[in-house]
C-alpha cells in the first residue's frame, strides 16, 4: 500500500470512516467533503504554513524530530495540556495507514510506516498527501475542500493570512473555524505568520 500510495491518492482513511459512523450514531447528516488536488494546485503559502505550524524541520529530518519529541515529553510531564511532537511524516503515517487510537502498539506501527514513507516517498509526496487527507473541519478533509468551505476559493488561490488561519485550527478543526477565528486562533494565526517568514518556499 505504501508503494501504491506513492502514485495513487488514498481513497479514504480510518478517521473519515470513524467520523461518518459517529455522525450516523448521533443522528446527524453524514458529511464527507474532499477533493484531491496536486501540490502544484495548492498555494505555496499553505505549504509554508503547514511547515511553520506543524513541523519546522520537515525538509531536514528523516521522519522524526527528536528535539521536538523531547520538548513535548518535558512539557507533558509538567502540564495537563498534552503537546504532541509528531512530524508531518508521522501524521501522514497515522492518518493514512492506521486507526485513531493511543497505544504503544499503534505508536510502533506509526514509526514503521513513517520510516517506509520517508524511504519510498519524496518530501513533496508526503506534503501532498498530508494536505489532501487531514481533517480540516466537520466532515471537511484536505485543503481543497477546506479552502472552498472557509473562503469560497480554490486551494491554489489561498493568501498568506488564509493559509495561516487554516493551519491555526489543525489541532482541533471540528471545534475551531478558519473563517471565524476566536481570539485564541487569531493568536495562533499571528504566530504562524511570523514563523512563515523563516520558512522559504519548499524546493520540491
Amino acid at each position: 500500500m505504501t508503494i501504491i500510495y506513492r502514485f495513487v491518492p488514498p481513497p479514504i482513511t480510518f478517521l473519515m470512516v470513524q467520523r461518518m459512523l459517529e455522525q450516523k450514531m448521533d443522528g446527524d447528516k453524514v458529511k464527507l467533503k474532499k477533493d484531491w488536488v496536486s501540490i502544484e494546485h495548492i498555494s505555496p503559502f499553505m505549504q509554508r504554513a503547514a511547515i511553520a505550524s506543524e513541523d519546522g524541520h520537515f525538509m531536514d529530518h528523516h521522519g522524526f524530530d527528536i528535539e521536538a519529541m523531547q520538548k513535548a515529553y518535558n512539557h507533558n510531564q509538567k502540564s495537563k495540556k498534552t503537546k504532541g511532537g509528531s512530524t508531518i511524516s508521522q501524521q501522514v503515517a497515522k492518518n493514512i495507514f492506521l486507526w485513531p487510537q493511543r497505544s504503544y502498539f499503534r505508536k510502533g506501527l506509526e514509526a514503521y510506516f513513517t520510516i517506509l514513507i520517508e524511504t519510498i516517498w519524496s518530501k513533496k509526496r508526503i506534503m501532498e498527501v498530508y494536505l489532501n487527507c487531514i481533517e480540516m473541519g466537520d466532515g471537511v478533509y484536505g485543503i481543497e475542500a477546506a479552502a472552498q468551505h472557509y473562503f469560497k476559493k480554490p486551494a491554489g488561490n489561498l493568501s498568506k493570512r488564509e493559509s495561516a488561519a487554516i493551519a491555526a485550527i489543525l489541532p482541533n478543526p471540528i471545534k475551531w473555524s478558519a473563517s471565524k477565528p476566536n481570539a485564541y486562533i487569531q493568536k495562533r494565526q499571528y504566530r504562524i505568520l511570523k514563523a512563515m517568514r523563516y520558512v522559504g518556499k519548499p524546493q520540491w
